[in-house]
């Protein structure tokens, strides 16, 4: 069991920091009210844990990867409070457009993920 938990910190540790980085230098060098950051963090990250669990990885990779890596690149919260805070702001074209990329193409990467995932361990 303290296996388990020590590969999802490590795991969530660096997933984190990953999620930092990269969203920083996405906002510094696009700057914009649409929240690609946090879109593209997530896509990338539905694509990711497809590849994953197609992989069909040992029990210490998936907590290490899965849950702690990818559980703490990805964030759902700051999708919710971007789509709350571009409702209060009535940009309502732009939340419609975030909503809508973030579940169609979120679902369709994490798909296509798990196919590759599925190709990559034949």
């Amino acid at each position: 069991m303290i296996f388990n938990i020590a590969w999802v910190t490590i795991g969530g540790f660096f997933g984190a920091m990953s999620r930092f980085g990269l969203s920083t230098l996405i906002k510094g060098k696009y700057p914009t009210t649409f929240p690609f950051a946090t879109l593209l963090i997530n896509l990338l990250g539905s694509f990711l844990l497809g590849i994953i669990v197609g992989g069909n990885l040992g029990n210490s990779l998936r907590l290490l990867l899965g849950t702690g890596f990818m559980g703490a690149f990805t964030t759902f919260s700051t999708f919710k409070l971007e789509t709350i805070q571009l409702h209060i702001q009535r940009k309502w074209s732009v939340m419609i457009l975030y909503i809508a990329s973030s579940y169609l193409f979120g679902i369709l990467l994490a798909f296509l993920g798990i196919h590759f995932g599925i190709l990559l361990t034949r």
